[in-house]
């Protein structure tokens, strides 16, 4: 039996080999359902994953309430899709959670 710690470890391990860089012309469908979540890339994109997988409600509404979390924007898919632009994405079901690249 594994420990919560250990659960939260492999729920992150798998979120992680999950995580990949997709261009932003291939998530327009999700974009178009509603489903796509911006990441701030203040956050750790794998983290806030978790927290919507585990439905940790209070972790979401304060990144929502911080704006560290938004839906994407018609503007912001626009731009994204006019820079031909390729972002970190991970889904936790329903949604599929995006983050820009971090500067170097």
């Amino acid at each position: 039996m594994l420990t919560p710690e250990q659960e939260q470890q492999l729920l992150h391990a798998k979120l992680n080999m999950e995580t990949a860089q997709m261009a932003w012309s291939q998530l327009l469908r999700y974009f178009a359902a509603g489903h796509v979540v911006a990441v701030s890339g203040e956050l750790d994109l794998v983290e806030v994953a978790a927290r919507f997988t585990v439905d940790d409600t209070t972790a979401v509404a304060q990144w929502l309430e911080q704006g560290h979390i938004t839906r994407v924007s018609d503007d912001q898919a626009r731009a994204w899709l006019d820079a031909e632009a390729m972002l970190w994405t991970v889904v936790a079901r329903p949604w599929v959670l995006v983050q820009e690249n971090k500067p170097a």
